[in-house]
């Protein structure tokens, strides 16, 4: 197939890159989707897999309750599935100030149709009975859990390719050239010429758009994530704690991951990270108070991940500002959870097909007309 004969090249190779593309081809459209890196492999393959609502923003429960319901029938529309569990989900408050912090999130989260709900210390450790005697509160979901985050490559690529998605890794995106009928790239493997863009390159988004002229911050966060040995049944639940600083959950192989949010070191034009332990313990010392039966826990791996937040840490996903033909998804908070999701609204969009939810409008976040004008003086 020739470069001019593309509909659409897709830009990232994460969830929510592949769900469009596949969403997009499954739509009828013919798609090239163009990874720097191998599919899976940045924030979409080392997050935790976690899908939760107590780690999501109010304004995106909707978005996430939809993505939850697709990962528990990944079989269905993927062709396999991703190990995804469905479990209860604690979120734990330790102080007065996080318990009226946690009162406030479940209420936000409530009004928005997360079905979260305020118990006291004793129901907490009944519904996990690893706790530590030291919580409060804890809001509880009976709907949350986890997938095998590592599987979600596997599944994408089969599915990808049987609805004819055409898969060029190792290929980054040096220039865009907008004109004519659509788009010029100058990638790693030559050029290409394509009708529509999509651009879904996670914490790389800024740099993305400003190949296109646009200027959108977007923040590269560097999260650390820990796995311990296979341990007996230490948890039965996905746990985090009010401040968002914790993140537990223990695979059916024994194996406990800790994450949170603690950041690293990291480099996005090299790819490059490195681990601060100093935030490094902090997060096992967290982890530990929370489940104490995890102190004589030894840890195997550390890694770390970069993930995109842009300034109000609201998503962008919609049509990039003043480029027509292209459109921009990513940056969204508990973006695996809603991942796919995102990734079928984004294609309903370039379908002309009216999106199920409302997507979130970039030209937000350009900056105003009086600081442009501001600096021209």
């Amino acid at each position: 197939m020739t470069g001019s004969s593309w509909d659409v090249a897709v830009v990232g190779g994460g969830v929510m890159g592949m769900a469009s593309a596949l969403f997009l081809a499954r739509g009828g459209m013919r798609v090239v989707l163009l990874e720097r890196d191998q599919l899976c492999r940045a924030a979409s393959g080392v997050n935790a897999g976690t899908l939760t609502l107590h780690m999501t923003r109010a304004a995106l429960v909707p978005y996430a309750l939809r993505g939850f319901r697709m990962w528990q029938g990944a079989e269905h529309w993927l062709g396999r599935g991703v190990d995804a569990v469905a479990t209860d989900g604690l979120c734990l408050a330790f102080t007065p100030a996080e318990a009226e912090l946690l009162a406030e999130r479940v209420r936000l989260r409530r009004a928005a149709g997360a079905p979260v709900a305020l118990i006291d210390a004793a129901e907490a450790r009944r519904i996990e009975p690893g706790l530590s005697p030291a919580v409060l509160l804890a809001a509880h979901s009976p709907i949350d859990g986890h997938a095998r985050a590592h599987l979600t490559g596997l599944a994408f690529r089969g599915a990808l390719t049987a609805a004819g998605v055409e898969i060029r890794e190792s290929c980054s995106v040096r220039r865009i050239e907008p004109g004519g009928a659509g788009f010029q790239l100058e990638t790693d493997a030559g050029r290409l010429a394509v009708r529509r863009l999509v651009l879904a390159g996670g914490a790389w988004l800024g740099g993305l758009l400003g190949l296109l002229g646009v200027e959108i911050a977007v923040k590269a966060l560097v999260n650390q994530l820990a796995v311990t040995e296979r341990l007996a049944q230490v948890m039965r639940s996905v746990l985090t704690i009010a401040s968002g600083l914790l993140s537990l959950k223990q695979f059916a192989n024994g194996t406990v991951l800790i994450g949170g949010g603690w950041q690293g070191r990291g480099d996005l034009a090299s790819g490059g990270t490195a681990i601060i332990e100093e935030n490094l313990c902090g997060n096992l010392r967290l982890a530990a108070w929370t489940v104490p039966r995890l102190e004589v826990a030894r840890i195997v791996r550390v890694w770390l991940g970069f993930e995109a937040e842009t300034e109000d840490a609201m998503p962008l996903v919609g049509p990039v500002p003043g480029v027509p033909g292209a459109f921009v998804i990513g940056a969204v908070h508990s973006g695996y959870t809603s991942g796919p999701f995102m990734g079928r609204l984004l294609a309903q969009t370039l379908l002309g097909e009216a999106p199920e939810l409302p997507l979130f409008d970039p030209a937000r976040l350009l900056p105003a007309k009086e600081t442009l004008k501001g600096a021209a003086a």
